[in-house]
C-alpha cells in the first residue's frame, strides 16, 4: 500500500503555546505535518531554507523587523510556498499589505479552527483566502478604482506603519532604530512622512496618536 504524502507545514509565530496548539490541531487532520516552528524572521528564514515547507503559517508581530518583511523574504527565495498569515492584526489595514508582499491568505486568530483548516486547504490549492468582509472591500476597490481610505493610517507605507506601531508602544527614535537595524536618520524621515500623512504638526502629536491607535489594536486582538 503506497502511504500518501503528507503537506509539510511550518508555523512561525513568537507564541509557544499558539505554535503547539496549531501544530495539534493540523496534525489531527492526517495529512498535514508540522516540520518545524520559529519565533523570529531569522530563524523562520533559516527554517524555510532548511525544511522546505509548501505552507508557512506566521504571524506580523516579532522583535525587530515585522511580519511583512518575512513574507518579502520569503517570496524572494521561495515564491512557490504557500504563507497564510494568522493574526490578532485588523486585517482591514493589514491584509491586502500581507497579499502584496507575496502571502496568499489573511486570518484573523479569533476564527474558528474549522476556519483555520480552510485556510490552511484554500492556499494550498494556490487560491487566495480572505474573511468575506475582507473580500467584499477589495472588490469594492477593484470595481470603484482607488477610493480615499477608510483611515489616514491606512496611507502609511509598510514601514512607515512599523515605525508607527513601535512609536505606539513607546519607543524612542534610537530604540526604533536598534529594532529595524536602520539609522536615527532614516527613522527620523519616517517620522516626518508619518506626520505628514497624518496631518500632524508636533511630535508629542505624533506620540499621542501613534499610542491611541496602538491602544486600539491591543483591543481590537
Amino acid at each position: 500500500m503506497i502511504k500518501s504524502k503528507r503537506t509539510g507545514i511550518l508555523v512561525v509565530d513568537v507564541q509557544p503555546i499558539l505554535r503547539f496548539g496549531l501544530r495539534r490541531l493540523l496534525e489531527q487532520e492526517g495529512d498535514f505535518e508540522i516540520l518545524g516552528e520559529a519565533d523570529s524572521v531569522e530563524t523562520g528564514i533559516e527554517a524555510v531554507e532548511s525544511l522546505e515547507p509548501e505552507v508557512i503559517i506566521l504571524d506580523l508581530q516579532f522583535k525587530g523587523t515585522g511580519g511583512i518583511d518575512l513574507i518579502k523574504k520569503v517570496k524572494q527565495r521561495a515564491p512557490r510556498i504557500g504563507m497564510l498569515v494568522y493574526s490578532a492584526f485588523d486585517e482591514t489595514l493589514y491584509a491586502e499589505r500581507a497579499l502584496r508582499a507575496g502571502a496568499r491568505g489573511y486570518l484573523m486568530k479569533q476564527e474558528s479552527t474549522d476556519e483555520v483548516i480552510n485556510a490552511v486547504r484554500t492556499v494550498l490549492s494556490k487560491e487566495i483566502y480572505v474573511s468575506d468582509q475582507m473580500g467584499s472591500k477589495m472588490l469594492n476597490k477593484l470595481v470603484d478604482g482607488q477610493p480615499a481610505s477608510s483611515s489616514p493610517v491606512e496611507r502609511l507605507s509598510d514601514r512607515e506603519l512599523e515605525v508607527f506601531q513601535l512609536i505606539g508602544q513607546g519607543q524612542g527614535t534610537r530604540q526604533i532604530a536598534e529594532r529595524l537595524h536602520l539609522s536615527i536618520k532614516t527613522i527620523e524621515s519616517y517620522r516626518a512622512h508619518i506626520k505628514d500623512k497624518l496631518n500632524l504638526r508636533t511630535a508629542m502629536e505624533l506620540v499621542h496618536r501613534a499610542i491611541h491607535w496602538a491602544g486600539n489594536e491591543a483591543g481590537n486582538g
